[in-house]
């Protein structure tokens, strides 16, 4: 009897995403109902944040459903397991990109104050935002991707449908022109 009773949660969980893999109606908000109060308390314990979790559980429950769908999860019995690590992994991923954008902040506001009779520079919003409007739809997307979302060149083109190399090529013209519109060049 107690084999059973251990056995439950995993049987549930893989007849759950068997479920979810055929389409099944109401499989989908079982599955969120099962484990979105469980990444929502971890994305509060891990980030501090009630809006970072309430996005945390977003994009695993998204990122879930997408691998559920394309039948791509190793072993269904594991969905507990497997939710749990893709927060792990978005929670790094986020800590990854806040702590390049500090050293990226920290590293340019060194350069402007480095050169000798310079004012400090202050990007004015309205400005950028305008500098960004002025560019391409494609150009903006590959900015966006790359510095907002912090997704690799990879990432974002297959986001985008283009090769990396690509990306890369329009991520630094894009930049020539923001710098030019910006007036730092």
């Amino acid at each position: 009897m107690q084999q059973q009773r251990a056995l439950a949660p995993s049987e549930n969980d893989a007849a759950l995403a068997h479920a979810v893999a055929i389409g099944e109606a109401g499989a989908e908000a079982e599955l969120y109902r099962r484990f979105a109060p469980r990444v929502r308390l971890y994305g509060l314990r891990h980030l501090r944040d009630r809006h970072a979790a309430a996005d945390l559980v977003q994009q695993v429950m998204t990122m879930t459903l997408e691998r559920l769908r394309e039948n791509q999860l190793r072993d269904p019995a594991r969905l507990a397991s497997f939710i749990l690590g893709t927060c792990r992994m978005v929670v790094l991923d986020l800590r990854r990109g806040a702590a390049r954008r500090e050293a990226l902040l920290e590293q340019y506001a060194e350069r402007d104050e480095a050169v000798p009779g310079a004012e400090p520079r202050v990007l004015e919003a309205a400005r950028l935002a305008e500098c960004l409007g002025k560019l391409a739809e494609r150009e903006r997307s590959v900015l966006v991707l790359s510095f907002y979302a912090d997704k690799s060149a990879d990432e974002a083109g297959r986001e985008l449908g283009i090769a990396a190399g690509n990306v890369r090529v329009i991520r630094h013209r894009a930049l020539g022109k923001m710098r030019g519109c910006m007036g730092l060049e």
